[in-house]
């Protein structure tokens, strides 16, 4: 088994959004490794950072992004960090992966520099989110098959895009 598409983005690109609609456009279920992590540990992602680190938390996410890989044949959005890890690097290389890349401005809006995201607390919240994004904008486009651009898209653009990246032609006229 094997995913239709993985989503991949920093916080603020849309994977909660595009995602489930992108498994709507193309038929399948939605699955959110995300979700999947607060589901297993039976806590927010916000509290295993402050209890446990990011270390302990990256583990409980390659595990989880291992599982879904090998689990869930419709679209699978990974958190934003997820692809920082080389195991997880390794095992996106064999699936349709579609990076969400979105600018510092429309990030910070769309993330209104939220508590709930354990990376961007701090000091200085909008410079962290511009470190962020300039450590795994790399990354990112190591790991995609296809890269959308989303500052001046809506959803419906977004996953009109993806559709046309990633299904043959004579798959979207049937």
């Amino acid at each position: 088994m094997s995913p239709r598409a993985v989503v991949v983005g920093p916080p603020g690109s849309g994977k909660s959004t595009v995602g489930p609609l992108l498994a709507e456009a193309l038929g399948v279920a939605f699955r959110d490794t995300d979700d999947d992590i607060v589901e297993r540990a039976g806590r927010a992602i916000s509290d295993i950072f402050a209890e446990d680190g990011e270390p302990a938390f990256r583990a409980l996410e390659a595990q989880a992004v291992a599982t879904a890989l090998d689990e869930h044949d419709g679209v699978l959005s990974l958190g934003g960090g997820a692809p920082l890890t080389p195991e997880t690097r390794a095992l996106l290389a064999k699936h349709t992966v579609v990076f969400l890349n979105v600018g510092l401005a429309a990030g910070v809006q769309r993330t209104g520099l939220s508590s709930a995201r354990p990376l961007l607390a701090g000091v200085n919240p909008r410079a962290t989110f511009k470190s962020l994004l300039d450590a795994r904008l790399p990354v990112y486009r190591e790991v995609a098959t296809v890269e959308i651009e989303t500052d001046h898209r809506s959803p419906a653009e977004v996953v009109a895009a993806a559709v046309a990246a990633i299904e043959p032609a004579g798959a979207r006229e049937r």
